[in-house]
C-alpha cells in the first residue's frame, strides 16, 4: 500500500511530503492531480485560493483545543490557522517538558508563546517581507544594500525600509518575550527565513518543514 502523503497549502506555496521526499510549487501551479498515489492525503490548508472538493481520501486538519498537553488560547480553536497548530505541535514534541517560542517567516509572519507546561499564551500576526513589498509595486527592490545605512535611491530606502520593519518586529518582539520568558526555545521555520537570517539577534533553531513535521506528528497520534 502507498504512502500516505502529507500537503501543506498555504498563501503562496504548496508544500508536500511524501515517502520521505519533500515537493513544493507555487500555489497557482498546484492541483491534486499532481500528487502521487498514495493510501491518504493529510491537509493543512490556510488560503482561501484553493477549495478541497474531493475528501473522500483527504483528511484536511483544522486546530483543535488540545495535543497531548498542548493546549489552545483560543475560545474557538479552529479559529487558530492550522499551520500554526501544528507548527507547535512539532516544536512541542521536540521537548514536551519545556516552552517555546515558535516564528513562521511566510506570506504573513506569526510569533506564537507556548509555556513549560504546553499553554499556548497566544501569538502575533503581521505581514511578510513580500507583502509589504508588494503594497506599492511602483516601487523597485534592490539586491545590494546595506540595511543599517540609509539610502540616496527610492530603490534603496524601500527596501531597506521593508526589511527593517520586518527584521526590527521580529526582534522587538522575541526581545520582549524572552524578558518575561528567559529559558523558552526559540524555533523558526517558513520560506522568508533566508532574508532575514543575518539580521536577527538572538538564539534560535531553524526548522525548515515544522508544519509538514506537525502535520505528520498529528496524523501518527490520532490513526
Amino acid at each position: 500500500m502507498n504512502s500516505p502523503i502529507y500537503l501543506d497549502i498555504g498563501n503562496t506555496n504548496a508544500k508536500w511530503r511524501f515517502e520521505g521526499d519533500y515537493f513544493e510549487v507555487p500555489i497557482t501551479e498546484f492541483s491534486f492531480d499532481i500528487l502521487p498515489k498514495a493510501s491518504k492525503i493529510w491537509v493543512s490548508n490556510v488560503t482561501s485560493k484553493y477549495t478541497i472538493t474531493n475528501k473522500s481520501f483527504i483528511s484536511v486538519v483544522e486546530s483543535q483545543k488540545r495535543y497531548k498537553s498542548l493546549i489552545s488560547s483560543y475560545q474557538e480553536p479552529n479559529m487558530l490557522g492550522s499551520d500554526r497548530w501544528l507548527a507547535m505541535i512539532a516544536s512541542y514534541e521536540m521537548n514536551p517538558s519545556k516552552g517555546f517560542i515558535i516564528i513562521d517567516i511566510g506570506t504573513a509572519v506569526t510569533i506564537d508563546l507556548v509555556n513549560n507546561s504546553g499553554l499556548h499564551l497566544g501569538g502575533i500576526i503581521f505581514p511578510g517581507l513580500s507583502k509589504i513589498r508588494n503594497t506599492f509595486d511602483h516601487f523597485p527592490i534592490a539586491k545590494d544594500f546595506d540595511p543599517k545605512e540609509i539610502s540616496h535611491s527610492t530603490k534603496g530606502a524601500w527596501s531597506i525600509g521593508t526589511l527593517n520593519l520586518i527584521v526590527n518586529g521580529i526582534n522587538q518582539r522575541i526581545y520582549d518575550l524572552k524578558d518575561g520568558h528567559p529559558n523558552l526555545n526559540v524555533y523558526i521555520t517558513g520560506g522568508g527565513f533566508k532574508e532575514v537570517e543575518k539580521y536577527l539577534n538572538f538564539s534560535y533553531d531553524y526548522h525548515k518543514n515544522l508544519v509538514l513535521d506537525g502535520l505528520e506528528l498529528f496524523a501518527d497520534n490520532v490513526g
